[in-house]
């Protein structure tokens, strides 16, 4: 077997992006393209650096609390550090360009994700919160900082933007029992009422919250155009990618036929002390029976306890557990 070969991974929510309670698809609007203020990595884009990408049925952990439910992506790995290819057990070493996916986040792991990390900083307005689906809107409620802490409740309408962000408009706010009206009148309007720190993937527009999908997420580095967008009582879907190219067969796979899998394939990556160069790795669910539960923080338990066979073009193929049936490590 290659001595440059070897990984794992499991862990997804996955679902597909079809029928949903609302979908919400790309205005032709005038609004004009916003600079991130989201510093990005170094990234390498040699033709050697590219490793190709193929997903599918994969519930991605991408920290506890926080899951991805992929039912489908095609894109590409490049390393965000020069001269050191990406590290499969190493997710600050890697950036995932998103070519085309459909991708689900259930409500438990947005408020994660915006408790932890877009509004997760000192001195940020707003904690402790919760989101719900109600119909064809969001509801989000928390505590918003007045000088003192003040409960709020939010319901808000979710559309696409020209630039490919989530656009949270509020159709009713209260806080404190206030109505929306008498804090329009007293405070001016949301931007008044509230001031987010730019660079966590969040920022305020007129009385509309805009999420930038990719930005608002932690590593590993994530790219893609979001074209479209839907709310279901779960939580909300992203389609990343036209149409046309969801249809597009996923890569052969030699020898392959796992529903679950995450395969990695052409230029050079690395996991644990391994190097394999002419990537051709296959994580493949133990499980098939449901979605391939994987938890990046959790690769080096996932490999060990799985196993591994080359296949007769010389790749790898690499059988997982999901993350819910890892044994605790020994100390």
């Amino acid at each position: 077997m290659n001595k440059n070969r070897m990984v794992r991974s499991r862990h997804l929510w996955g679902c597909a992006f079809v029928a949903a309670t609302t979908t919400v698809t790309v205005a032709a609007s005038q609004e004009k393209p916003v600079q991130s203020t989201v510093s990005s990595p170094q990234i390498s884009t040699s033709r050697d650096a590219v490793v190709h990408v193929d997903m599918q049925h994969v519930n991605m952990h991408i920290e506890p609390g926080i899951v991805l439910a992929i039912a489908r992506l095609r894109g590409t790995m490049l390393p965000t550090r020069k001269d050191l290819p990406p590290n499969l057990n190493d997710k600050a070493s890697m950036l995932m360009n998103i070519e085309s996916g459909d991708i689900a986040i259930d409500t438990n792991s947005l408020a994660t994700l915006l408790n932890r990390h877009v509004f997760g900083y000192a001195g940020s307005p707003l904690r402790d919160l919760h989101v719900s689906i109600v119909g064809n809107e969001m509801v989000q409620t928390g505590s918003l900082r007045k000088g003192v802490w003040l409960p709020f409740r939010i319901r808000a309408t979710v559309a696409l933007t020209a630039n490919g962000e989530i656009r949270v408009h509020p159709t009713a706010i209260s806080v404190a029992g206030v109505g929306v009206k008498a804090l329009s009148r007293w405070l001016g309007g949301l931007s008044k009422l509230i001031t987010l720190e730019p660079g966590h993937g969040a920022r305020i527009d007129g009385d509309d919250f805009v999420l930038n999908p990719t930005e608002m997420l932690p590593p590993p580095t994530m790219r893609g155009r979001l074209t479209a967008i839907a709310l279901d009582p779960g939580g909300l879907r992203q389609r990343f990618g036209s149409t046309d190219e969801a249809r597009i067969p996923l890569a052969h796979r030699a020898g392959s036929v796992a529903k679950n899998f995450m395969y990695f394939h052409g230029g050079t990556l690395r996991f644990g002390k391994l190097t394999m160069s002419g990537t051709d790795l296959e994580i493949v669910d133990a499980d098939p029976s449901n979605a391939f539960d994987y938890a990046l923080d959790r690769y080096l338990e996932h490999l060990v306890q799985g196993h591994s066979n080359t296949t007769s073009v010389d790749g790898l193929v690499v059988v997982m557990p999901d993350v819910q049936r890892l044994k605790t490590p020994s100390p």
